[in-house]
């Protein structure tokens, strides 16, 4: 029928589209190998067709067809190491510890895997976690939190919450010192390190966690034009439309509006001009605006969409904004930023905001390094030189406590 064929040429239309706005605006980083690029190029072509041709086609939504792609990662083979799944009340968990006895207990590191609240999960993270577990003598807690749609946010905080709650109380059922817990995660986990830490600090009751371990963590969304979401904003794998439209999507279950998010339409005067001490171009270091940046005016407001993204000005959400008292009873840090990552000056003003509260921070940067780098262990040729000196630097860290 005329409509079925009208159909299928608007679906070949935008996939030509989309692959096109791939090809032409991706930027890589300086000294990317060559079979980075394709991957990247190929995979995100690929995510592309496939869900724009099954969203379209109204098989399913497009995060479903990107979560089992991104998902998809064949696992490792056999390691030296016992690997255990089991429930911490009614939360999967994944134990990774050596097989050789220790005459002593061992530090502890719960690792809280990124992937936006959407995507991501025990599977895609499982070379990291072996990897701490086997250069650091570390006893490796990862946490299978639900993901959204299916389980609206703040589940995941919840669920990561109550995990470490069990494992900071059990410990020493696993051979674990609980003086000697860590807790880290990458982009969307590290997030939630911090929200679930301004609930730790306040329990008497429990050992309190002696680092955290950050990989380019997100950590607002207030504003989405700092320098680093102008200068990468076409950088893969994370572009700054996407991060909008996923976050919204985690968020609210819509991508609805997401484009005048992107013009920071979200955040009335009021607030902007109340957290601008936290967050603004202004205290992002000279050095980091010499790729490009010009000073943003922002969109018309919209009450509707800030109402609807009220969740966002919450310190568990966006940790920029989480308060002195709070902050200053953090404890110390690792940092892990990215020069080509649209995530990289939030990294850069939490950095300050530590700082500026008495907590010490290592900070590790990247001068080319982008958003998910560390995924790339164990993948020979796509494995960038930034991931090995950035565990490297992690583990290293580590061996403090």
């Amino acid at each position: 029928t005329d409509i079925h064929m009208h159909s299928i040429l608007v679906v070949r239309f935008q996939f030509f589209l989309s692959v096109l706005r791939f090809s032409v605006l991706s930027v890589f980083p300086i000294g990317s190998p060559f079979s980075l690029r394709g991957i990247c190029q190929f995979s995100e072509l690929l995510k592309i067709s496939q869900a724009v041709i099954l969203e379209k086609l109204g098989i399913c939504n497009d995060f479903v067809v990107r979560r089992f792609l991104i998902n998809g990662v064949f696992p490792p083979g056999p390691c030296d190491l016992s690997i255990k799944e089991t429930l911490f009340d009614t939360v999967p968990v994944r134990i990774y510890q050596s097989k050789t006895p220790s005459p002593e207990k061992r530090r502890g590191l719960v690792w809280i895997h990124g992937g936006g609240g959407i995507f991501g999960g025990l599977g895609n993270h499982e070379r990291l976690c072996r990897f701490f577990a086997q250069e650091s003598a570390t006893v490796v807690l990862a946490i299978g939190y639900p993901l959204a749609p299916e389980h609206p946010y703040p589940a995941q905080q919840h669920s990561c919450y109550v995990a470490v709650l069990y494992f900071l109380k059990h410990a020493g059922d696993f051979g674990m010192d609980p003086q000697r817990i860590v807790l880290g995660g990458d982009s969307t986990g590290g997030a939630i390190v911090a929200a679930i830490s301004q609930q730790l600090v306040l329990r008497e009751d429990l050992p309190q966690v002696r680092a955290h371990v950050l990989a380019y963590p997100f950590l607002q969304a207030l504003d989405f034009n700092l320098p680093s979401y102008q200068q990468n904003q076409w950088v893969p794998p994370l572009f700054k439309t996407q991060i909008i439209h996923f976050g919204k999507f985690y968020l609210t279950r819509n991508t609805l509006g997401a484009d005048a998010v992107m013009f920071n339409a979200h955040v009335p005067e009021k607030l902007r001009i109340k957290y601008q001490k936290w967050i603004s171009a202004e205290l992002i270091p000279e050095e980091f605006k010499a790729r490009g940046y010009v000073p943003f005016v922002p969109g018309r407001f919209s009450e509707a969409l800030f109402k609807e993204c009220a969740a966002i000005f919450e310190a568990t959400f966006s940790p920029l904004l989480t308060e002195d008292a709070i902050l200053r009873q953090f404890p110390e840090t690792f940092l892990l930023t990215c020069e080509y990552d649209i995530l990289r000056d939030e990294g850069l003003l939490y950095k300050k905001r530590l700082e500026d509260n008495g907590v010490s921070v290592t900070w590790h940067h990247l001068e080319d390094g982008f958003h998910g780098i560390l995924l790339l262990l164990g993948f020979g040729p796509l494995e960038f030189p930034g991931t090995k000196s950035s565990l490297k630097s992690i583990i290293q860290f580590l061996e403090r406590y």
